[in-house]
């Protein structure tokens, strides 16, 4: 606490407040088959789980809002045949006022920090959806949004790299 003070009287600069408000959510666009249903399925059933995320950000006209998107793409196929037994296409959005947050860090603070807020009800839409659709809930397993960063980073830079 004292270094704190001390720092303040100094004229030390310290880290910018940061100021974030969820304005909205919603799904954005969604889409669920069950091929099962539809096709029919011999033998025994032994689910495999796929799953892509991609995320967007996106900012809005007002100063400080930004717009996060996140894409999942759930594909459920027999372990077996690998025939699709379900499948899940569903894009995620929140709105956020973002304010104290420098330049150079918004881009990773959009793609880590807004998805880790919204996730909780990603996977509750998914577990929800898949239960309604005639299979048993999916729950989805955390994601780790700064690990999903720093791997499209890398891609980025090896794509680059080739291109050179």
């Amino acid at each position: 606490m004292a270094d704190e003070q001390d720092l303040a009287q100094n004229g030390a600069t310290q880290a910018p407040q940061i100021n974030q408000r969820v304005l909205a959510q919603y799904i954005r666009d969604m889409s669920f088959e069950n091929v099962m249903a539809q096709m029919g399925v011999k033998g025994e059933v032994a689910p495999e789980i796929a799953i892509q995320v991609n995320l967007d950000a996106r900012k809005r006209s007002v100063d400080g809002q930004y717009e996060v998107i996140t894409k999942l793409k759930v594909t459920s196929s027999n372990k077996d045949s690998k025939d699709v037994l379900f499948l899940l296409e569903l894009e995620y959005a929140g709105i956020f006022q973002i304010e104290g947050v420098p330049d150079e860090q918004i881009h990773p603070y959009l793609l880590i920090e807004c998805p880790r807020i919204t996730f909780p009800f990603v996977r509750r839409v998914v577990s929800d959806v898949t239960r309604d659709g005639g299979f048993p809930p999916l729950n989805l397993e955390t994601i780790d949004f700064l690990a999903l960063y720093r791997n499209e980073l890398a891609r980025r830079a090896a794509e680059q790299k080739a291109d050179a």
